[in-house]
């Protein structure tokens, strides 16, 4: 998949994909790792999901409940992921 002018491994878009579909990681995070806009991670979504699937995203990410833009976001919250989550380092998940 090439999206600005990059090409991305399949495992680098299941990641873009999985970040995109996560509630608490906003676009400025994607674009910070990947160097994807918001309007190239909807590309991308269009062409990589099924037409319903596409549609529940936006609806997801449209509605109140998605905290996908950092400035929508309640400034109570401010971390990518849960504190439960085990730790991230470089887009790696860590050693168990």
């Amino acid at each position: 998949m090439t999206t600005h002018n990059k090409e991305f491994s399949p495992r680098e878009l299941d990641r873009i994909i999985e970040m995109a579909w996560e509630d608490r990681t906003p676009f400025e995070a994607i674009h910070y790792q990947f160097g994807l806009p918001e309007k190239e991670v909807i590309v991308l979504m269009r062409g990589q999901l099924k037409t319903t699937s596409f549609k529940r995203w936006r609806k997801r990410v449209n509605s109140g409940v998605s905290q996908k833009h950092l400035k929508k976001r309640h400034p109570d919250i401010n971390r990518f992921k849960c504190s439960r989550q085990r730790a991230i380092t470089g887009n790696k998940i860590s050693k168990r």
